[in-house]
């Protein structure tokens, strides 16, 4: 059971991370605005210690639900600041619930070990991958919160979303240039050195993983070059942003869900 594999303090954190994230979604309706941040706030550090544990312990692991969880909880945080900076901006229960989920599904599949052949610099080049894919996953929240907002203009309901539409535009794209700065440093870091990272015999090849990084990272060109040339808003740009993310979200986290639970086995 891969569970059992589990540090007892990475257990006891990751039940009361994903109990503290998930009180407020369950009762939303009974805890208030203040109470229910003061719950995220310390759910949040207890996920950041549970991935402490995991990434940073005596035997280092890494894989795809450790990934998606660092995912989840650079959202939460960057949320967190925005909460801060927009007061007007409400907790929003569905991210509660993707960081329960996250924690949870890490705690049961932590992954493999780091390779013993790999560089000092990898854990640098996995926290850029990692960064990246929060950033595109941070700038897809947002994407979604704009949808919405429209949707309820055009519908002539209150279009309040807790920021105003050009601003939640703004933000949005301003995730993606940085999240498509991350994702070429990454790439080029890879291909660059990937010996040099993971020891002999993982240079850069073309294999599923690559390509699909490949066309994440063209979608995210063409979007931004859309935007910038040709004025690209709206439904057509959230959709690209939509595929490209989905393209992102294969590359790494797919294939090692491949390798990992219906292989079964280390990459």
């Amino acid at each position: 059971m891969i569970l059992a594999s589990a540090p007892p303090s990475s257990l006891i954190l990751s039940v009361f991370a994903a109990a503290a994230y998930a009180w407020p979604a369950v009762r939303h309706t009974q805890v208030g605005e203040r109470a229910a941040r003061i719950w995220v706030a310390l759910a949040w550090l207890l996920h950041g210690s549970v991935l402490a544990i995991t990434l940073l312990g005596e035997q280092p692991h890494f894989g795809f639900a450790p990934a998606m969880s660092v995912t989840a909880w650079l959202v939460a945080a960057v949320y967190a600041v925005e909460s801060q900076i927009f007061p007007q901006l409400p907790t929003r229960w569905t991210l509660c619930v993707v960081g329960a989920a996250a924690v949870m599904v890490a705690l049961f599949f932590p992954g493999s070990p780091m390779p013993a052949t790999a560089s000092a610099w990898l854990a640098l080049h996995l926290a850029f991958g990692v960064a990246c894919y929060g950033l595109f996953g941070i700038a897809v929240v947002h994407a979604w919160f704009m949808t919405r907002a429209e949707a309820r203009i055009r519908h002539a309901e209150d279009p309040h979303s807790g920021l105003p539409l050009l601003t939640l535009e703004r933000l949005t794209y301003r995730f993606v240039a940085a999240g498509f700065v991350l994702l070429t440093a990454t790439l080029l870091a890879g291909f660059l050195f990937g010996d040099a990272l993971y020891g002999h015999g993982h240079a850069w090849r073309w294999d599923h993983k690559t390509v699909l990084s490949t066309l994440a990272w063209l979608t995210f060109a063409a979007l931004l070059i859309g935007r910038s040339a040709f004025g690209w808003r709206g439904k057509k740009a959230v959709k690209v942003l939509y595929t490209g993310s989905a393209f992102l979200l294969l590359a790494y986290v797919g294939s090692r869900f491949v390798m990992e639970i219906i292989l079964g086995r280390a990459p």
